[in-house]
Formats: C-alpha cells, sequence, structure tokens
C-alpha cells in the first residue's frame, strides 16, 4: 500500500514538474519572440527608406549608411574644427535602472557612433556627390541667396563636403526625414540666417515630393511651405531677438537702433506662434553684435511701473533671453514627443587679414576654405558660447545643439559676397569697390546651409 501510494506521488511530481517546464519554455520563448518582434520592426524601419548596415572604413563597428553615397578623396591639409562645446544633453529624463529610456529620443530611427563628434571633422573637396541640389533645381530659394543667378563665377563652393573625424555623417535622406516627420510641424525660429537654413531644408526635401506648396501667413513673420501628401510643415518665424524687439518686422528693420524688450511678457507675442510644433530650431546671434558690447533693453521701472530704456551688458542680456527661451520650452514642450535644437552662432568674414589675406580685404573674392585648424575669427564671441552653455546645461529639457560656428568658420569662400538681389541701387563708388558692399553675413544656396541640415538630419535621427 505505502509503494503504492508513493509511486502515485512519484507520477505527480514528475507531471507537475514537466508542466512547469513546459510553461516556462513557452514564457521565455514568448519574451524572445516579443524582443525578436521589436528588433525586427526596427530593422524594417530602416530597410524600408533604403538603409543597410556596413562595415565603417576603421572596421571598428558597423553602421549605417545610405545607398549610394559617393564619396571623394579628402583634400590634403584639412583641418580640425574647434571642439569647446558642450555636449548635448541627452540624459535628463533618464532612469538608471532602465536602459531603455534613458537613449530614448524622439523621432530616432538608429544611434550614430559611440564617442563620434559629428561637429569636429574637415572640408573635403566632393564634386560626386556634391551639391544635394542646384540652384535650378529648387524655385524655393529666396533671391537673397542666390549667387549664380546674381553673376557669380565659380561653383567651387558648392562642392565641400563636411567629413567628421573617425566616422562618417548620415548621407541626407529627404524619403526618409519627410517619412518620420508625417503629420508633424518642423519650425525655424530666429534670423535671416535661420531663415537661410529653413529654405535649405524645404530644397533638400523638395526631391522627393512632386512640389510644396506654399500656405498663406497666420503671422506676417511666418513663411509656411507644406508637403500635403505627408501632412507636414516646415516653417520659419522671424524673431532675431526671440523676445520682442523694434526689429520685428520682418521687411522693415530698424539695425541701427535696436532696442529688445525685456520686460515680463516680451517674449509671449513670438512665442504663442510656436506652440503645437513637434519639432524647433532656434538661432539668435548676429543681430547683437555691435562695437560698444551694449544692448538697449526695454524694461518696466521698479519704482514707478512704467517702461524705461535701459542700456545693458551684452551677455547679461542675451544670457536673460537665453533663460526665458528655456523656461517657456519647458512649460510647452513634452521630451518624449518633441526635439528641440539650438543651432550656434553663424560667423563672419570681413576681416581678411585675420587668416592671412590683405589688409582691406573681406569675403569677396575668396574660393577656397580656411586650412588653418587653429582659425577663429574675432566677430565670433566665445563669451556669447557660454553664455548659451550655461543656460541649456542648466535647463530640465534636452536640448541637441547644432554646433555650425568652427566648421563654418572655415568657409569664407561660401557667403553671397556682391552676389545676391541688392535692395538698394549701388552707387558708382561701390561698384568700382566691391568689397564695399560685400555682404559676408549670409551664405550661397546650394551652399553650406545644406550641410547644417545635414547635421540636423543626423541628430534628428541618429542621436
Amino acid at each position: 500500500m505505502k509503494f503504492l501510494i508513493a509511486k502515485r506521488l512519484s507520477s505527480f511530481t514528475l507531471w507537475v514538474t514537466t508542466l512547469s517546464l513546459v510553461v516556462f519554455v513557452t514564457l521565455r520563448c514568448f519574451v524572445d519572440f516579443r524582443s525578436y518582434e521589436k528588433i525586427a520592426v526596427n530593422l524594417l524601419q530602416i530597410q524600408h527608406v533604403g538603409y543597410i548596415p556596413t562595415q565603417s572604413e576603421e572596421g571598428e563597428e558597423a553602421k549605417l549608411v545610405s545607398k549610394g553615397n559617393n564619396t571623394a578623396a579628402a583634400a590634403p591639409g584639412a583641418p580640425p574644427p574647434f571642439a569647446g562645446w558642450p555636449v548635448e544633453r541627452t540624459d535628463l529624463f533618464a532612469d538608471d535602472e532602465e536602459e531603455e529610456e534613458e537613449h530614448y529620443m524622439a523621432f530616432a530611427v538608429g544611434r550614430g557612433k559611440e564617442g563620434c563628434d559629428v561637429f569636429d571633422g574637415r572640408w573635403v573637396y566632393d564634386n560626386v556627390s556634391m551639391p544635394h541640389y542646384t540652384e535650378k533645381e529648387c524655385r524655393y530659394i529666396n533671391p537673397q541667396f542666390k549667387c549664380q543667378a546674381f553673376g557669380r563665377p565659380d561653383r567651387g563652393y558648392q562642392h565641400w563636403r563636411w567629413q567628421p573625424h573617425g566616422c562618417s555623417l548620415q548621407r541626407f535622406n529627404a524619403t526618409l526625414m519627410l517619412e518620420k516627420l508625417r503629420g508633424k510641424r518642423v519650425l525655424f525660429v530666429g534670423d535671416s540666417l535661420g531663415g537661410s537654413q529653413f529654405f535649405s531644408l524645404v530644397c533638400l526635401l523638395s526631391r522627393a515630393i512632386a512640389s510644396f506648396r506654399k500656405t498663406p501667413k497666420h503671422s506676417p513673420s511666418s513663411t509656411i511651405f507644406a508637403a500635403p501628401e505627408y501632412n507636414t510643415t516646415i516653417e520659419f518665424y522671424w524673431a532675431p531677438f526671440l523676445v520682442e524687439s523694434n526689429c520685428d518686422d520682418p521687411k522693415n528693420h530698424r539695425v541701427k537702433d535696436r532696442i529688445i524688450h525685456l520686460y515680463q511678457g516680451s517674449m509671449d507675442k513670438h512665442s504663442e506662434n510656436w506652440k503645437r510644433a513637434d519639432v524647433l530650431i532656434f538661432n539668435t546671434y548676429t543681430w547683437w553684435l555691435n562695437e560698444e558690447n551694449k544692448m538697449k533693453t526695454l524694461q518696466v521701472s521698479s519704482q514707478e511701473g512704467e517702461k524705461v530704456i535701459k542700456e545693458m551688458q551684452l551677455e547679461k542680456a542675451y544670457g536673460l533671453v537665453m533663460k526665458r527661451m528655456v523656461r517657456w520650452l519647458e512649460r510647452n514642450m513634452d521630451p518624449l514627443k518633441n526635439r528641440v535644437f539650438f543651432t550656434t552662432m553663424s560667423p563672419t568674414h570681413f576681416r581678411s587679414f585675420e587668416w592671412g589675406g590683405v589688409r582691406n580685404g573681406n569675403c569677396y573674392g575668396q574660393m577656397m576654405p580656411i586650412f588653418n585648424s587653429t582659425y577663429w575669427g574675432s566677430a565670433s564671441k566665445k563669451s556669447i558660447m557660454e553664455v548659451v552653455s550655461r543656460a541649456l546645461g542648466e535647463a530640465k529639457l534636452p536640448f541637441t545643439l547644432i554646433n555650425i560656428t568652427q566648421m563654418s568658420e572655415y568657409r569664407k569662400d561660401a557667403h553671397t559676397a556682391i552676389y545676391k538681389q541688392q535692395k538698394y541701387g549701388l552707387t558708382e563708388e561701390q561698384r568700382r569697390n566691391p568689397e564695399s558692399y560685400a555682404d559676408c553675413v549670409h551664405w550661397c544656396l546650394p551652399g553650406l546651409q545644406d550641410t547644417w541640415n545635414e547635421l540636423l538630419f543626423n541628430k534628428l535621427f541618429f542621436p
């Protein structure tokens, strides 16, 4: 009898053990399948837009490159850039125990090569894959940036490609960008340099759609291009100081007597137009420059409560504006749904003696980049860089910096100079002396701004 009971218990134990093993294996397979399914979906997202994994030139690890990405040999003596800019803040909402959440960024489809700074590199001449488009192919370019149409005799400035050290940029893929931005709103905010980056992006994307449709303005400061096939808009909003100023009219600017508004709520008028943007790209710098290094500000007197004009040290005023921008973004942006970028200062080239040129020259007639790795123009204020670094570093919202400054410092050849639509008639004296009216602030399109947008593309989708 005892033997029979023991035998039945042994059979029951074996049955329970077997059932437990089956359940465990089933659950494990389900979990593994879910993990595999997630990886497969990510791979399909990449393969769907024509991306394939290949080995890097150094053979260190696999990277994603676009099919048909043509490259050219590097020009000798190309310089490394200035590296003194803070890294992007991608860990502000990280959970140390959940690695997946720590690295999540909206719109990302992959990761850039670990440890590679895409802003640290050199310019290489590439007449195979550059430019991305021609001036005639893109009918959206503002006449202020159409250098070939206004007589520029050379085209070499269109063929320089940015090559980071130790890695490569993902080749700009218009179809991928439009697919990932389906139903989204991309908004550039800032001055005419931000506007030129906006026109560049419209040109880059226009190759993947039948046409953009310019939509009616809901504000005099707004320019909007819509891609109906993707329900996507690419927009620019004119706000050279981000806060209100006496320079807010996009056509009638008061350059010589600039006054910015620093009273409470002085950003509200502009920022009302930024709401519901999915991707925001800010820039502000050139309009701040003046010889006195001071800025007139409109404030509210603490005693009388009236608005008064006070002169303020430039860096202090700039810092106050940056803090207001950051506070507004912290209140209005969702880091799980939105991405915020800040484009660093665009340099000027008015003093050719700074790069070893003639005493009274500037960007006019320049046809080659600067290859001195230590070059840094006097118009690019590192004190402003420190203000930006401090303001964004203390933010509770992840920012991504598009560090265009050092790479653009080398491009004395890429400015519009005299080859643009002139707002006013030229005098005979000006015609005899082209340097006197050369625009060494703005850049030709196609040109340097296309590289700025390649960096935006890489940081948006492969951070």
